[in-house]
């Protein structure tokens, strides 16, 4: 007898739909799966198997055949058993209700536990997309899966629930929908514990407001990595969408939780130093998103970015240009998108105290030049903002005054996105950092004093047209920060000031 069960597959990020086909006929008794199925797809065989008998149905004594269409594509992963395990049911006529329109996602245990899987909401998302009725879920996916409008979402815990809601026994209740909470900012990670150092939460702010990426140069202990580590608390909330976007990679990764289904936070990653090239992009046999694509729609910190070998600081060149990663392997191509806001710190030496007032440099100004190298020059002019992080003095750590909260920063970065978002209504930008080449003219308008003044700037300087385009951005959300729509001298100045190691 032949029947088709519908089962979503996914491959990175990206879902597909699958079609369970099998056919029971008479013969010796042999289980096959075919359609390019994985270990772990062909594993299933046994789960299947020690589900029916934990139900107490004995498997039928036959040739068992399960074909996964279409049979082209890879199919990775225990996703599918629940699917083939309800085509076993309706072959042999042990359900009473048609499970027609009705996607089926699931590992199932040996004991009939249906257990949770990664990818859900890629899935689910796909499964609306062919207009599905139905999608049968883990239950501990459960609350991911209902974020999804327009599709029913139901929660199985084990195998008899399944067979009792299709025997119209115990039917299941559709989750009602996730609302997403509001976010919530770490108070514990406040720029109100940053004493001193207004020049960097000043450019910090421009940084956040703009979406840019920040270079932190300072000798060690003078606050690099506790201001990186605060811009998160700066940021505006993630938007729905962008919500959804960063949930689908990291439930890729197995990374979502049934106390966080959905990731409502700006993600900060920050990996050591000793990271690989695919550990920071992606990659592997099957390709998987790597700390960039982690980061998407946040910041990747890469504290003393000087030490990760410059091979592995090169991929990241064209990913910061196209927002997205295409990482091809033998097993596949996989697309994942990775925009976020990058944010760099190194020491000005390999002892860390070149440019200190009151240390001195213990370094060789052969190895200063060679320590600065490993960031090659293309790499650098894909930092927006060059900061000098300057040494705390006694009296920075030791006063009583107020500094200002993350809260009170982030007021006038929302200010300042909003601006941004009536700007780039109807387009595919999200911020300043983003504006494409050819709309650079028309989204920063400039004075013919500032013109003048931004020549003559880049002519002494010998800047490049990726460094001019730079610092017409940054000044752009200096200007927005200013709530003006023309961008001034003192924008460009500011904007210029900014660029440290090129003025160096």
């Amino acid at each position: 007898m032949f029947i088709k069960v519908l089962s979503v597959g996914i491959n990175g990020i990206n879902a597909f739909p699958v079609d369970v086909e099998i056919d029971i006929s008479r013969g010796s008794p042999q289980f096959d799966i075919v359609g390019l199925p994985d270990a772990a797809v062909r594993e299933s065989r046994e789960r299947i198997r020690g589900a029916l008998r934990s139900c107490g149905i004995e498997f039928p004594v036959s040739t068992v055949m399960i074909n996964l269409a279409p049979a082209n594509t890879k199919k990775s992963g225990s996703v599918h058993d629940m699917a083939i395990f309800m085509a076993m049911l309706y072959a042999r006529n042990l359900i009473d209700v048609s499970p027609d329109n009705c996607a089926f996602i699931g590992e199932i245990s040996l004991n009939g536990d249906i257990r949770c899987v990664k990818g859900v909401l890629s899935m689910v998302l796909k499964a609306k997309e062919m207009n599905v009725g139905s999608v049968f879920v883990p239950y501990d996916n459960m609350l991911e899966a209902s974020v999804v409008d327009g599709i029913k979402v139901y929660g199985v815990k084990n195998a008899e629930e399944l067979i009792f809601h299709f025997r119209n026994q115990k039917r299941l209740s559709p989750c009602p929908k996730y609302v997403l909470p509001k976010t919530v900012y770490d108070e514990n990670i406040d720029f109100s514990d940053v004493r001193g150092q207004d020049t960097a939460k000043k450019a910090l702010e421009v940084a956040a407001a703009g979406g840019h990426n920040v270079m932190l140069i300072g000798t060690p202990g003078c606050g690099k990595s506790m201001l990186a580590q605060r811009i998160p608390s700066i940021l505006p909330p993630l938007t729905f969408e962008e919500a959804i976007e960063t949930t689908k990679i990291h439930s890729s990764m197995g990374l979502v939780t049934e106390e966080m289904p959905i990731i409502t936070k700006r993600p900060f990653r920050s990996p050591h130093h000793t990271a690989s090239e695919m550990g920071l992009v992606g990659g592997g046999p099957i390709p998987q998103p790597g700390e960039i694509s982690l980061a998407h729609n946040g910041v990747l910190f890469l504290d003393e970015i000087a030490e990760f070998s410059r091979k592995t600081l090169e991929v990241l060149r064209q990913p910061l240009e196209d927002g997205k990663i295409t990482i091809s392997r033998v097993n596949g191509t996989s697309t994942y998108p990775c925009d976020f806001m990058l944010i760099g710190a190194m020491n000005p030496c390999p002892c860390g105290y070149y440019g200190h007032p009151t240390i001195k440099c213990r370094c060789s100004p052969k190895k200063i030049e060679n320590y600065n190298s490993r960031l090659s020059g293309p790499l650098m002019e894909r930092f927006d903002l060059h900061i000098e992080v300057a040494p705390l003095t006694y009296d920075d750590l030791t006063t009583k005054a107020h500094s200002e909260s993350s809260a009170d920063i982030r007021k006038r970065v929302i200010m300042a996105r909003e601006i941004q978002k009536k700007r780039f209504e109807n387009t595919s930008i999200k911020c300043n950092a983003r504006i494409t080449p050819d709309r650079l003219h028309e989204y920063c308008p400039i004075d013919s004093e500032s013109d003048d003044f931004l020549k003559d700037v880049f002519e002494k300087l010998h800047f490049s047209g990726r460094v001019y385009s730079k610092i017409l951005k940054v000044a752009r959300t200096i200007a927005d920060l200013d709530e003006s729509e023309i961008i001034r001298k003192r924008h460009i100045s500011s904007a210029v000031q900014y660029r440290t190691l090129d003025r160096k």
